[in-house]
């Protein structure tokens, strides 16, 4: 009777550990397109962005507005870059975090 015991004991703990594991891997995977969907977003934005400073560069009156949009462009697109990375630094951490929690069963 021990035996049998024993055997449900590890049986049902190989089966919590599968059962973990599947959530965390599908977790995952929803991390994964809600990261994909993000790095979308922000290319997007980057792209509007610079074609926005390509029109006024375009349409500047002289050389020295044509750098005044320029700089202005790269100081934004830099701070633009680092809350971008930041964001996606964020959301990395925190998907690891849930599937570890979720794979050792703390939440």
């Amino acid at each position: 009777m021990a035996q049998k015991s024993a055997n449900d004991t590890m049986q049902d703990a190989a089966r919590n550990a599968a059962d973990r594991m599947k959530d965390a891997w599908s977790t995952m995977m929803e991390s994964g397109s809600q990261l994909g969907v993000k790095m979308l977003d922000q290319a997007e934005t980057n792209t509007q962005e610079a074609f926005k400073a390509m029109r006024a560069a375009a349409q500047a009156s002289d050389i020295s507005e044509v750098m005044r949009v320029q700089s202005e462009y790269l100081r934004e697109q830099g701070s633009r870059s680092v809350a971008q990375a930041r964001e996606i630094s964020e959301m990395i951490a925190n998907f690891g975090r849930n599937a570890l929690g979720q794979m050792t069963g703390k939440k």
